[in-house]
């Protein structure tokens, strides 16, 4: 049942509230699911979903700020997602490039682009590499924006680049084999140098990794919505963010 529009307001302050800032995850990943079954439920075309999950996006990310969450990983594009239509393609990477424009606004997010860029148009991954590059005035905010991801391929590629490291060094095949280690993967990830995330939150009833953060989320804690991700509101974070502030995190079996 939804509440009237004053109780509503007045139940999202009290979970606010209700939140010890020592308990707010660093690092949060969101799979941002279900634009397109939105856009279904009111007889719109797919664009339309895509083009409110992006707004949602940027209102994610302000609530992220006022809570102090750092790092936020955003699976927005997987490379299972790149065998959909043509047209439907074309359409999301104009409305993934327009996200990127916004971001780009706002001097206080930096971003980091993962994924293969070869599989984008050019200008989306111009557009990535500008923003990756980009320092910004004063970091509020570390966007990770997963385009072109699979977390397969994030694991083979770190694997190659750390064989390709080892032969410029004229380390023998064995002798890297011998000497390998959970750190030596982690430090050629696409999010090297980062906190693994605490939380990942998937939207949309769907209860699968789907290839997101498959090595970096190996003690991560997961929280499943059933809100699509357009209709994902601030009271269903911060109930995601109080059912993770409730749990005790193990870090073995």
């Amino acid at each position: 049942m939804e509440l009237p529009g004053f109780l509503y307001g007045f139940y999202e302050r009290r979970l606010a509230r209700s939140l010890d800032p020592e308990r707010i995850p660093r690092h949060i990943g969101v799979m941002v699911d279900g634009n397109r079954r939105w856009a279904r439920q009111f007889n719109a075309p797919t664009s339309q979903g895509h083009q409110a999950g992006a707004d949602k996006i940027h209102e994610f990310l302000g609530w992220c700020q006022e809570l102090g969450v750092k790092v936020v990983t955003l699976y927005m594009l997987s490379t299972d997602n790149m065998s959909r239509s043509g047209e439907e393609l074309d359409l999301l990477m104009g409305i993934i490039a327009n996200t990127m424009d916004r971001l780009d606004e706002d001097e206080n997010i930096s971003v980091h682009a993962m994924g293969a860029p070869e599989l984008l148009p050019d200008y989306l991954a111009e557009r990535l590499n500008k923003l990756t590059a980009r320092t910004p005035i004063q970091e509020k905010i570390h966007v990770n924006v997963a385009v072109g991801y699979g977390g397969r391929r994030e694991i083979v590629d770190a694997v190659r680049e750390l064989l390709h490291e080892a032969a410029a060094e004229g380390r023998g095949m064995a002798e890297v084999a011998d000497a390998l280690s959970v750190d030596d993967i982690s430090r050629f990830l696409y999010t090297r140098g980062q906190p693994d995330p605490e939380l990942v939150i998937r939207t949309s009833g769907e209860q699968r990794l789907s290839g997101f953060l498959m090595w970096q989320s190996a003690y991560s804690e997961f929280y499943f919505c059933e809100a699509l991700w357009p209709a994902f509101r601030k009271v269903d974070f911060l109930r995601a963010l109080r059912d993770y502030a409730g749990r005790q995190r193990r870090f073995g079996a």
